[in-house]
């Protein structure tokens, strides 16, 4: 599903900067910007590099423009954005931008014509600048500007006179450290002479920051060009990287990223052409933790593993594509850093130890696990590894952990305490929790009673029947007890959490877990009343709202600085990974018959795919129509959970 736009899109400044590329390097770093080449985010790079995989992260080369020199007339390709200015406007050269493997941009400029493919390696911070001169009335002159930028990815650069100035350069190779204590930058550029030019480029500006709220301005340092002659039929290829490239080859490791993209789309989950690019877009997320394991980073761009995003992800990112060894060191890794029966609700990007302020992380690692077992049968793997870790867990929540979270005396799970998010609700302001469910909350409550099902079952897989029995029993209590307290009987749907007394009836997406799940809660008549107020209320083309558009603390637009921001993130925002669960709930309902209407309501999401962040999915949208992508532009659970939920439904 190659997504391309001609010139009627990309010479329209609005449109061009408003769609966005994005390369990933499988260590946590990428390469992205957007299509006019202008950046509007601080995240914005052409190598932002993972200085301790998945995390530490930099933004080290933020951009390299291209200049075409012919006969005296000079036409820049780059874009920047300037108070007052966009300087130069080298969008009004671009002719096309395709997207299919990677980002690859046709310029015509100087009667040249020229492609340009950008491409991250997997498993490196290594970003590779391919560029073919597809036809030129006579030779010219090429010249590439660095800017760096040098700073952690959350941070702006500004002016200083600590910077180093100077570069070393020899036979093709640009190597520069900038500051002390920072990685060395390579650039190599075969055949290239380089101009000594150093100097500050003051007030680049990027409008998306200056939309939140943040410091939106930053300066940036070149050290110089590099100019070459080039002709008709040239290629060049450009290594930038932290690793010094020696004798490598650009147009080699492009080849080698080349197949193996193409191998991942020759896998299980590539159906058609919408499953392969969603397939592309998921690899993005698999990344290194240290040297042995595995992880997923949440979204692009700033967020790093989350153990929530982390284990909804990994069914549609790991399991449907048949990348089963990164499954298992997933799991892995997450099981080696329980404690108290809990799973990392996040590891700082700074490396610090993990945070454990998560309720629901813990009982979404046994789907992720159960959904492993079945799809392997990696029997061993779960049985003397996992499964003693699992008990654990059930015990630790049984006698209570963290954050008050235990057992009741009924059956059921409570956590919380004031002024601390558990639940995937989690958007806090200082010290004001935005969504307040404190008490006993029905996704939680649902992904409770699937772990004692889960944990009864695979007991039962490995003959130990009786403490399958005691299981099994527990949930039984559960589900009696879930469908007592839970179901609202005044408004035909199930209360979104229960505390003491108080039962809140706020019309959320998070009772669609009681059907959605392997282990369903509800069934009939109730079960066909929850998914039809779901889809009546919440339902839009890009995903669940996370509140009724009805209710008085309904916020129909996400944006603004971060307490405008924050205070609807929650409060009736669209997520686009809930599609896969209403899917799932409504296969789990209606069976077969349910699957045209599925993939009907899935569908609807495909003009997505050219919108935001180019070939993958956004982590949120505006409640109502248009309907405009918020949050990152490429979310692990929104590709994960649409790609799971597409591929169950077209088999």
């Amino acid at each position: 599903m190659s997504i391309s736009f001609d010139e009627s899109l990309t010479t329209n400044f609005d449109e061009a900067i408003s769609r966005e590329w994005l390369e990933t390097n499988g260590l946590g770093g990428w390469a992205s910007s957007t299509v006019a080449g202008a950046h509007t985010r601080r995240y914005h790079g052409l190598l932002v590099a993972a200085t301790h995989p998945p995390v530490g992260r930099m933004v080290l080369l933020s951009k390299l423009d291209e200049t075409i020199v012919v006969a005296g007339q000079r036409c820049e390709l780059g874009c920047n954005r300037y108070p007052g200015a966009v300087h130069p406007r080298g969008f009004e050269y671009l002719r096309s931008f395709e997207k299919d493997l990677f980002p690859v941009f046709e310029y015509e400029a100087g009667g040249v014509r020229l492609r340009k493919t950008i491409a991250a390696v997997n498993g490196e911070n290594t970003t590779l600048v391919l560029y073919e001169i597809l036809t030129a009335s006579s030779a010219f002159s090429f010249e590439l500007r660095p800017f760096i930028a040098y700073r952690d990815y959350h941070s702006m650069a500004h002016a200083n006179d600590a910077v180093r100035r100077e570069a070393d350069f020899k036979e093709g190779l640009f190597r520069v450290r900038p500051y002390e204590g920072v990685p060395e930058l390579f650039i190599a550029i075969p055949g290239a002479a380089f101009e000594a030019q150093p100097d500050w480029y003051h007030n680049f500006e990027y409008a998306i920051e200056q939309y939140r709220g943040l410091d939106y301005r930053e300066d940036l340092f070149t050290q110089g060009r590099f100019k070459l002659d080039l002709k008709a039929g040239d290629k060049l290829g450009v290594i930038i990287s932290t690793n010094n490239p020696g004798r490598r080859d650009a147009f080699q490791l492009f080849v080698a990223e080349k197949r193996r993209r193409e191998q991942l789309c020759e896998g299980p989950s590539s159906k058609d052409e919408f499953s392969k690019m969603l397939t592309l877009a998921a690899d993005q997320f698999v990344v290194r933790r240290g040297e042995n394991l595995r992880t997923l980073i949440a979204g692009y761009h700033w967020f790093s593993d989350w153990g929530r995003d982390t284990m909804i992800a990994l069914p549609g990112i790991c399991l449907v594509t048949g990348r089963f060894d990164d499954a298992k060191k997933i799991l892995r890794a997450f099981a080696q850093s329980t404690s108290q029966g809990m799973l990392p609700n996040r590891f700082p990007d700074a490396g610090e130890q993990p945070e454990y302020n998560t309720v629901d992380a813990t009982l979404w690692f046994f789907i992720a696990i159960y959904k492993y077992l079945y799809a392997t049968g990696d029997e061993s793997f779960v049985r003397d590894e996992l499964l003693p870790i699992l008990r654990d867990i059930l015990s630790w929540h049984e006698r209570g952990t963290r954050y008050n979270i235990h057992v009741e005396a009924d059956g059921l799970l409570y956590a919380g305490e004031s002024g601390v998010q558990l639940t995937w609700m989690d958007a806090k302001i200082g010290d004001w929790v935005v969504t307040p469910r404190q008490g006993k909350a029905v996704e939680i409550n649902a992904l409770w009673y699937n772990a004692l099902m889960i944990f009864a079952d695979v007991s039962r897989r490995f003959a130990n029947d009786k403490e399958a029995a005691h299981f099994m029993q527990k949930a039984a209590q559960v589900k009696k007890r879930f469908i007592e307290v839970f179901w609202n009987e005044a408004g035909g749907y199930l209360y979104d959490y229960i505390d003491g007394d108080y039962c809140n009836s706020d019309l959320r997406p998070n009772q669609i877990f009681a059907l959605s799940l392997p282990f369903a809660l509800l069934e009939g008549e109730k079960a066909k009343q929850v998914l039809k107020i779901v889809e009546e209320k919440l339902y839009t083309p890009v995903g669940l709202r996370s509140l009724a558009s009805d209710d008085p603390s309904y916020r129909a637009h996400y944006g603004g600085d971060q307490w405008s921001r924050d205070s609807a993130y929650h409060q009736g925002t669209v997520w686009s990974w809930l599609l896969g669960p209403l899917v799932s709930a409504i296969l789990s309902v209606e069976g077969k018959a349910g699957k045209p209407r599925a993939r009907r309501l899935m569908e609807n999401l495909k003009p997505h795919l050219n919108q935001a962040g180019w070939g993958t999915i956004s982590e949120i949208f505006d409640g109502e129509f248009p309907h405009t992508p918020r949050g990152c532009i490429a979310q692990a659970w929104s590709v994960a959970e649409v790609l799971r939920a597409y591929v169950e439904v077209i088999v």
